[in-house]
């Protein structure tokens, strides 16, 4: 008679539930190139998938470059938005936490229109699939019934 060891068990249940567990990444724009004018952020982002509770990672030299959170508008006329507060650390992280499109610039004069702005889209995370269930113990055939009661007796 085949049983299910602990291990076994754990193992099973471990693999029902991990895979909805949903884990955010982190993403440093324009990866090694980080931020700065003339790299194609379009072309860098059509490569990733975005979710909400993502990190976008602004790498850049203080001094030299910021980044602006800015709406579609102002990202196409590459215009700094009046009383905005730039982020200016060189290692800015920015958490995404609503789902839609996100605009973000570089104020200095003539970066944005060398290329250094970025849009992106931020999906929400998909809801994960429903865990299966496992019978209840009555509707078990005798024999996996037996198992089940085995194993549950321990915990």
């Amino acid at each position: 008679m085949a049983t299910l060891s602990r291990v076994s068990m754990l193992v099973v249940i471990a693999a029902i539930l991990l895979p909805s567990i949903a884990i955010a990444t982190e993403f440093v724009v324009g990866d090694d190139q980080g931020w700065r004018p003339g790299f194609n952020y379009n072309a860098w982002a059509a490569s990733k998938v975005f979710h909400v509770g993502d990190t976008l990672v602004f790498k850049y030299s203080v001094g030299e470059h910021n980044v602006y959170k800015v709406d579609g508008s102002s990202f196409q006329s590459c215009t700094v938005p009046t009383n905005s507060t730039p982020m200016t650390s060189g290692d800015d992280h920015v958490l995404l936490q609503t789902e839609g499109r996100k605009w973000y610039i570089c104020g200095v004069a003539g970066h944005c229109s060398a290329g250094q702005r970025l849009v992106i889209t931020v999906s929400p995370w998909p809801s994960p699939a429903p865990a299966p269930v496992a019978p209840a113990p009555w509707m078990m055939k005798n024999k996996n019934k037996r198992i089940f009661q085995r194993f549950f007796k321990h915990y």
